[in-house]
C-alpha cells in the first residue's frame, strides 16, 4: 500500500519533522527550566536518557532526511525500507508502553500535556502512517526483528548502568531499587518480547502490502 506522490510524502515528512522537533525542544525547555543553576549538564544527560526522547530524535531524522536531503548518505539511509520499519517499531512501542504503563502514574498539565501528546501519540501515529503510505514494501526479512532488538537492548543496558552510578532511573519498571533485579529483568524481558512481536507483525504487513503492490504493477 503506497501512495506514489513524492510531493505529498515530502510535505507530510517535513510537517511532522517540524512538529517532532518542536515537541522535543518544548520538552527540553520544560525539563531544563526547573533546574537550579549549574545543573544543566546533568539535566541534559537525563533528558537524553529517556527512550521516548531518543526515539523521537530518530523519528525526526527519519522524516526530515529523505524529505530535505534525499540524495545525501543520511537521506538514503533514513529512506531505506529496513531503517523506516525499525523506526516505526521503536516509536510504536513508545506510544504503546506510554499509554499502557506510564500514563496512569502521572497527570501532565499545560505545556507538559502538549509535549506529552505530541511525543507519545501524535508522532507514533504520524510515523506509522508514513510507513504505511509512503514506504516501499516487500523487502523485509523475518530475521530483521531480531536485528532491531539491538537498540532496545543497548538502551536497557545503558539505563541499568546509569541507574547504578547515578541513582536515577527514567522509568519505574527499570528501577532496580524499587522493583528488585528479578522483577526488573522480568519487565525488561517482557518489553523485548513486545518489540519482537510487533517487529514480526511489521514484517507480515510488509509482505502482505508488498505482494499487493507487486500484483498491481504486474497488472
Amino acid at each position: 500500500m503506497i501512495i506514489a506522490r513524492p510531493g505529498l510524502a515530502r510535505a507530510w515528512r517535513t510537517l511532522f519533522a517540524l512538529i517532532g522537533a518542536g515537541a522535543l525542544a518544548l520538552q527540553y525547555g520544560l525539563m531544563i527550566g526547573g533546574q537550579p543553576a549549574g545543573a544543566g549538564g546533568e539535566a541534559t544527560l537525563r533528558f537524553f536518557s529517556f527512550f521516548t526522547i531518543l526515539t523521537n530524535v530518530l523519528v525526526v531524522v527519519a522524516l526530515a532526511a529523505p524529505a530535505l536531503w534525499p540524495r545525501t548518505r543520511l537521506g538514503r539511509w533514513a529512506g531505506s525500507e529496513g531503517v523506516r520499519a525499525a523506526v516505526a517499531l521503536y516509536i510504536g512501542v513508545v506510544g504503546l508502553i506510554y499509554h499502557l504503563l506510564l500514563a496512569r502514574v502521572w497527570d501532565p498539565q499545560g505545556w507538559q500535556l502538549v509535549a506529552d501528546v505530541a511525543l507519545h501519540t501524535v508522532m507514533p501515529l504520524a510515523f506509522w502512517a508514513d510507513w504505511l503510505l509512503f514506504t516501499s514494501k516487500g523487502r523485509l526479512c523475518w530475521i530483521d526483528p531480531l536485528k532491531w532488538l539491538a537498540y532496545p537492548l543497548g538502551y536497557t543496558g545503558w539505563t541499568l548502568v546509569h541507574g547504578l552510578t547515578s541513582g536515577w532511573r527514567p522509568y519505574w519498571f527499570l528501577n532496580v531499587d524499587q522493583q528488585g533485579w528479578v522483577r526488573t529483568a522480568g519487565w525488561a524481558g517482557l518489553i523485548l518480547v513486545v518489540f519482537l512481536v510487533i517487529g514480526l507483525f511489521l514484517v507480515l504487513l510488509d509482505r502482505v502490502f508488498g505482494r499487493g503492490d507487486t500484483d498491481r504493477r504486474a497488472a
